[in-house]
């Protein structure tokens, strides 16, 4: 047996009872529905519905009007609210007629719209909108951005994922670093999206003139860009940044015989040094420390701290195991005491069930002070 097919469900707005039985009348037999009279009641169902393809909408509304609904669904940062097509009622004002218009309304009927053309207004409106959704997929599904020539977003992740992976069982490292133009809007605003645009080239061809060959360069958000660098600890990428950073800030590039007055900020993330559980968590902890470059007045490098002493990026239990084993025992030594706060609870288990006769007190002693030596028991 055949599973029915779901209509598409539109979601009528109206504070006229009459109006909205009218309308779904005309649309019931193609459509399924849903019927709200005020602008915050459709708002909250817009919010919770995700059924919901459409909205016909009247511009004059209780509570919240058609406008405010409009503009609160165009700014959401949701993608399936801020692209919903929005069929807006229109009435004899001009005025909200034309802000409608500005604030993005898909398209206008009226009261009196008859029933073939509003149903093939919907149906205009709804394949406009599979389209839509249809070409961001096929966008992040690409490797390459078309515009840029440089890897998307999505792929930039997917490298991310295996040279953090090798990394692990290596004992490996990998770096991230995002970096971008400081006060990008304001640039635009000053001279226009082409000189920007200009300069987002240049750059991108100065990094790839610049990065190894394993490294891999995408976008990271809107002009902001990402390297991840395997292999490459975290004070190259660290210096790596200043250099571009003061390369940036000394170029001269005029436009207009004006002197652009440029400067980058970057931000650089690293496993082990920093926790992090995932590639993607990676490349954000990168992304959050060139914002905080940038709101702290631009033209610096953000990059994660070492610890200090034992401190300093103790490995897991496995891999100082496997160090030892491989005959790299020195690269364990340092972090000796964070080691044994590690193993502690299990060295006290052991202790407890098997009757090892461990010195427990020096044992906690030393693993609390890492300066403390063992043949210190001795002399107290």
């Amino acid at each position: 047996m055949e599973t029915p097919t779901q209509l598409p469900r539109i979601l009528i707005v109206d504070e006229s009872r009459m109006v909205r039985a009218m309308l779904i009348k005309r649309i019931r037999d193609r459509y399924d529905f849903r019927e709200e009279s005020d602008g915050e009641a459709a708002w909250q169902v817009l919010v919770l519905d995700h059924s919901i393809e459409l909205v016909i909408c009247s511009l004059s509304l209780p509570v919240l009007d058609g406008n405010g609904l409009l503009v609160r669904v165009r700014a959401s940062r949701l993608a399936r609210l801020s692209q919903m097509p929005m069929l807006m009622i229109s009435g004899d004002n001009d005025e909200a007629l034309e802000r409608a218009r500005s604030h993005g309304a898909s398209d206008f009927i009226n009261r009196s719209t008859g029933s073939a053309e509003l149903l093939a207004r919907i149906d205009t409106q709804l394949k406009l909108s599979q389209a839509q959704i249809q070409l961001k997929e096929n966008l992040e599904q690409r490797v390459q951005n078309p515009e840029s020539g440089l890897f998307t977003r999505k792929y930039i992740e997917l490298q991310a994922v295996q040279a953090l992976s090798h990394a692990l069982r290596h004992n490996g490292e990998v770096s991230a670093i995002v970096m971008g133009f400081d006060n990008i809007s304001a640039l635009r605003e000053a001279h226009g999206a082409e000189v920007v645009k200009q300069l987002q080239e240049r750059f991108t061809a100065m990094l790839v003139g610049k990065i190894r060959k394993e490294d891999c360069l995408g976008h990271f958000a809107g002009t902001q860009l990402v390297v991840i660098s395997p292999g490459t600890p975290f004070p190259a990428c660290e210096a790596f940044g200043n250099r571009l950073r003061e390369a940036i800030r000394v170029a001269n590039i005029t436009v207009h015989g004006q002197r652009l007055n440029l400067s980058v900020s970057v931000g650089v993330s690293n496993s082990p040094i920093d926790s992090v559980t995932s590639a993607g968590a990676l490349i954000e902890l990168a992304g959050a420390r060139l914002k905080l470059a940038q709101q702290a007045g631009g033209n610096q490098v953000i990059a994660c701290k070492a610890q200090s002493s034992a401190e300093a990026v103790a490995p897991r239990i496995d891999l100082a195991i496997a160090l030892v084993n491989s005959g790299r025992e020195n690269e364990v030594v340092p972090h000796l005491a964070a080691l044994g706060r590690q193993m502690l609870p299990l060295l006290k288990l052991l202790d407890r069930d098997f009757k090892l006769d461990l010195p427990m007190a020096e044992i906690e002693k030393c693993v609390s002070d890492p300066a403390r030596k063992p043949e210190d028991a001795g002399q107290e």
